[in-house]
């Protein structure tokens, strides 16, 4: 679930060879197409020579994609309503197998082509919709790796109730401001999306669980734990000290970290601890209960 650490996890694995992080595609299509938002580079999403010549590899040119139409189509597929269909072994015939087919080919020639420009073996999509996973583990199977980061509900909670400004943000951006959740809407949320990336586990996807909390107490060592899982060969980064120097990155959507300067350093964020409301607090620990203590909190 989004606010949970994983932009700086991306950040990283995007700055590993023969990786390409790409942000959350999921809202490539109205943010980018229909909103023109800045890209990680700085620039805006159209005037990007990267996005560019990956919508030309992919669709022949962004102009030609029928972007209102891919919107419609998310609608009727990538939703968490559809999870019990998603779920439920192979796509079979009918209009909901044809949306969805439809839908998974969008993707695939989407990262297909920012292989091709990027020249990378992997790419790193950081979109946090687990009903979308559940869409690209038909058409990836056993190519795709879901890295599952869980965090403390009572700090995500507290996160999504913060105000935080998109610099992302264009004049057409629908949403100037990071997406705000009421402590019982974040909790719900966190029970749903964690249960679905589970039962994607169970179902035989390839699955890697971090906890945060576990990522900052010692990141060489998670760090280690996910390069190695994603396929990385080569020696291990180093997250102490200075920090590491990201690569110029075109992650689309996202944490508004991908816009600072200098070296990404690990450090733990604990302000939930005083500033969550006590009745929030006991709130987020009621709803989360059933399930809070499979991943140790």
């Amino acid at each position: 679930m989004g606010r949970s650490g994983s932009t700086l996890i991306e950040l990283l694995l995007g700055g590993l060879p023969g990786f390409c992080s790409v942000g959350e595609t999921v809202h490539l299509w109205r943010r980018g197409l229909l909103e023109n938002e800045r890209c990680g580079c700085g620039k805006a999403f159209l005037d990007c020579g990267f996005w560019s010549e990956v919508g030309e590899r992919a669709f022949g040119g962004w102009g030609g994609l029928d972007v209102d139409g891919v919107l419609r189509l998310k609608d009727g597929v990538d939703r968490t309503r559809f999870l019990p269909a998603l779920l439920d072994g192979e796509w079979g015939n009918g209009a909901f197998a044809t949306r969805g087919r439809l839908y998974v080919d969008l993707y695939h020639r989407l990262h297909g082509a920012v292989a091709e420009v990027s020249g990378a073996r992997v790419v790193v999509d950081a979109s946090k919709h687990a009903s979308l996973a559940a869409c690209l583990r038909r058409g990836y199977g056993d190519r795709m790796r879901l890295l599952h980061v869980v965090r403390d509900p009572r700090a995500v909670a507290h996160s999504w109730g913060r105000r935080v400004a998109r610099p992302d943000a264009s004049p057409d951006s629908r949403e100037k401001e990071m997406a705000r959740y009421s402590a019982g809407r974040a909790a719900v949320q966190w029970m749903t999306q964690n249960a679905i990336l589970d039962a994607l586990a169970r179902r035989g996807v390839s699955t890697l669980k971090v906890r945060y909390e576990d990522f900052v107490a010692d990141p060489d060592r998670e760090f280690g734990r996910i390069a190695d899982f994603v396929g990385h060969d080569g020696p291990p980064l180093d997250l102490g000290g200075a920090g590491v120097e990201p690569v110029e990155g075109h992650a689309v959507s996202g944490n508004p970290m991908r816009f600072e300067s200098g070296p990404v350093g690990v450090r733990a964020d604990h302000r939930w601890r005083e500033e969550l409301a006590p009745w929030r607090r006991c709130l987020v620990e009621a709803v989360t209960a059933p399930t809070r203590g499979r991943y140790g909190y």
